[in-house]
C-alpha cells in the first residue's frame, strides 16, 4: 500500500504548531475541520485524546500515529504533520515526537484501519525515511517522499 494514495497535498502540514501532545492534536483536529474531513475539531480532539489515554500512539524514532474511527467517512484518510517543536508522546523509546501520521477510518472498516497502520509502520521503519521527511520544505516534497516504495522489512523469520 502506497501511503500517498491515502492522503493528498492539503492533508500535509509541514509546520504544525503545538507545545505538547494535547495542543498538537487540537491543531491537527482543527486542520481536519478546515479541510472538510470532520465537522467538529472538539469531537475529533476528544477521540484522539481518549485513544492516547488507552495507550500512547508514540511508536518511537520521533513518530506518533494518532488514530481513531470516525462516523461518515467512506474511506481511510491519512494526514501528515511535522511539528514545529518536538513534543512528549509517551513513546516507548522515550524520544520526543516531531512527525505525526493521523489515521481516520470509517467505523465499519477495521481491516482497512489496521492495514493503514501497518503500512505507516512499515514506511517509517525503512532506512532514512523519518529523517528525510523531516527535512522536506513543503507539502509536495513530503508527498513525493511518501510515493517512494518501501523495501520489504526483514523480520528475521525464514
Amino acid at each position: 500500500m502506497e501511503l500517498s494514495t491515502l492522503t493528498r497535498p492539503e492533508l500535509i502540514f509541514p509546520e504544525l504548531p503545538g507545545s505538547d501532545q494535547a495542543s498538537a492534536l487540537l491543531a491537527f483536529s482543527e486542520r481536519m475541520v478546515e479541510q472538510g474531513i470532520v465537522s467538529s475539531a472538539r469531537a475529533l480532539h476528544e477521540k484522539l485524546l481518549e485513544r492516547e489515554n488507552l495507550c500512547s500512539t508514540g511508536v518511537g524514532n520521533g513518530v506518533a500515529i494518532p488514530h481513531c474511527k470516525v462516523k461518515k467517512l467512506d474511506r481511510v484518510i491519512i494526514a501528515v504533520a511535522i511539528l514545529q517543536e518536538a513534543v512528549e508522546f509517551g513513546a516507548s523509546d522515550g524520544r520526543l515526537v516531531r512527525l505525526l501520521f493521523l489515521v481516520l477510518s470509517p467505523e465499519k472498516s477495521p481491516a482497512a484501519h489496521l492495514k493503514s497502520l501497518a503500512a505507516i509502520s512499515k514506511w517509517i521503519q525503512a532506512d532514512g525515511h523519518v529523517e528525510r521527511i523531516l527535512e522536506q520544505p513543503d507539502r509536495e516534497s513530503i508527498l513525493n517522499l511518501l510515493r517512494q516504495p518501501t523495501p520489504p522489512i526483514d523480520v528475521g523469520v525464514t
